[in-house]
């Protein structure tokens, strides 16, 4: 687990968290769709691909998950899929859209090296913390819950991300 602190005006502390899987206190929906996806895997040591997936096999999800392609020359993400909660907080939907063009900080960003780990090394990726793209938020989500989980048609080379975010209110 990998805990950053961050200071924003006086006084003041955020708290991020990274890591490798989501831990017990995640969202119980963060740690369904991971569970779903270990029990994807086509065999040992073999990463699920997209054929895998059945949006049908989790309907309780749908509204929380997102599909990204991954582009490799150059290194980008592009919005295959937003579940409707995505459209609700964004205030349009994304889909199509390149995640950089959408959130011009992402690669700043202290998950951004959770996306690489993802595509470069088949590794999952859990975040929580504050919300990273605030001018696109409204004012009222201020955390989130982020879960990635690398897809690889052939087994091996991710081509995609399946991923969840939770938005939540202000505490």
């Amino acid at each position: 687990m990998v805990y950053r602190r961050r200071g924003k005006g006086k006084g003041a502390t955020r708290m991020e968290e990274l890591t490798d899987a989501p831990p017990l206190a995640a969202d119980k929906r963060i740690r369904l769709l991971h569970e779903h996806w270990l029990g994807l895997h086509p065999a040992p040591g073999v990463l699920p691909g997209r054929q895998h997936f059945d949006p049908a096999d989790v309907p309780s999800l749908l509204p929380y998950l997102w599909l990204a392609d991954v582009q490799r020359a150059p290194l980008r993400f592009r919005y295959r899929l937003l579940g409707t909660e995505h459209t609700h907080v964004f205030g349009r939907d994304y889909a199509g859209h390149w995640l950089d063009e959408t959130h011009p900080q992402i690669e700043a960003s202290p998950g951004y090296r959770q996306y690489l780990a993802a595509i470069q090394e088949g590794r999952v990726g859990y975040r929580r913390g504050h919300t990273l793209f605030s001018p696109a938020l409204p004012r009222e989500y201020r955390w989130i819950e982020r879960l990635l989980l690398p897809l690889a048609r052939d087994g091996k080379t991710v081509d995609m991300l399946l991923a969840m975010s939770l938005y939540h209110p202000r505490r």
